[in-house]
């Protein structure tokens, strides 16, 4: 992970690992994307000999797995949690309050 690090983070507000480790990724997918979808067409294409579709495989399969965009999971852009997300607004439900805007630590509503 090292090598994709960024050495200035534009990130808004609070960052943890897990949110400086998630906008990595981000970011890392967003730019291998169109060799990784090359590659796919290569390897999928039957009228290419099957040399060429078995090199472009093992060079897909030899690539970082930060490139892959299912290494991406929905965080919550404030507190990094990884479960009960809306997805429209990246946020977990404990940080999507609303009326106060409690954040973290507001009880449970009641209906």
């Amino acid at each position: 992970m090292a090598q994709f690090r960024a050495k200035v983070l534009d990130l808004g507000g609070y960052a943890n690992t897990r949110i400086v480790r998630d906008h990595t990724k981000r970011k890392i997918v967003e730019q291998f994307e169109a060799e990784r979808q090359g590659l796919r067409y290569l390897i999928r294409n039957t009228q290419l000999p099957q040399r060429t579709r078995a090199q472009a495989q093992l060079k897909l399969s030899q690539m970082h797995a930060y490139t892959r965009p299912t290494q991406i999971r929905n965080r919550c852009i404030e507190g990094g949690k990884a479960r009960g997300i809306f997805r429209e607004f990246r946020m977990s439900r404990g940080w999507s309050g609303g009326g106060g805007g409690e954040g973290r630590g507001e009880t449970r509503r009641k209906w």
